[in-house]
């Protein structure tokens, strides 16, 4: 069973890609941003850290997370985006452990970490491979701004604050150009058939 991390910045890909894969009876992925979600219910250890570091304001009256009022926050404030990091990484990593721990390995040749933040966090050391998906700047925003309902300038600002397409590509095993043209599925089988 070979475990392999896919990262990119927003809007490179990462989840069509995933999509993909999960269409395969011998892949299992693994999506950090899910596995987030779903720690983020009111009663986990994850979310009482979030209370305790950023307080109120990011919760609503229910006592769920106010994930616009979380996101504004850490997408202009350089120190919060750190903490919210560093308590994500803790609790995320150790539950995409666990998971991968859990996998039948007899069925499963594949596990897939899909994780924006994979280098950041330090999950490729669990790795064999790592698959970075670069796409065009434009075309990062348009699916940025469709995605999460945003308008452009919002979306470059996010952008601008994630590392930049020569960090994955340096970093990275194997690398998908992921323009408008492309063929994620034919791109993935290729990769995959030589792994």
């Amino acid at each position: 069973m070979k475990i392999i991390g896919i990262t990119g910045t927003s809007g490179s890909g990462k989840t069509t890609l995933s999509k993909i894969l999960n269409e395969r009876e011998d892949v299992e992925v693994i999506d950090a941003d899910k596995v987030v979600r779903e720690m983020s219910i009111p009663g986990t250890e994850y979310l009482t850290a979030i209370k305790n570091t950023f307080g109120k304001e990011v919760f609503l009256e229910d006592n769920n997370l106010n994930r616009k009022a979380l996101a504004d926050k850490i997408y202009n404030d350089n120190i919060s985006r750190q903490k919210l990091n560093n308590l994500t990484f803790n609790y995320v990593v150790k539950e995409i452990l666990n998971r991968i721990k859990n996998v039948d390995s007899l069925k499963v040749n594949f596990v897939i970490i899909d994780a924006p933040l994979l280098f950041e966090s330090g999950m490729q050391k669990y790795c064999n491979y790592v698959i970075s998906l670069i796409a065009d700047e434009n075309l990062k925003i348009e699916r940025i701004c469709k995605r999460d309902n945003i308008d452009s300038q919002t979306a470059k600002r996010r952008l601008n604050i994630q590392n930049e397409d020569k960090f994955y590509i340096e970093k990275s095993d194997f690398v998908i150009y992921n323009t408008k043209n492309c063929d994620l599925k034919f791109e993935i089988e290729k990769i995959l058939n030589k792994i």
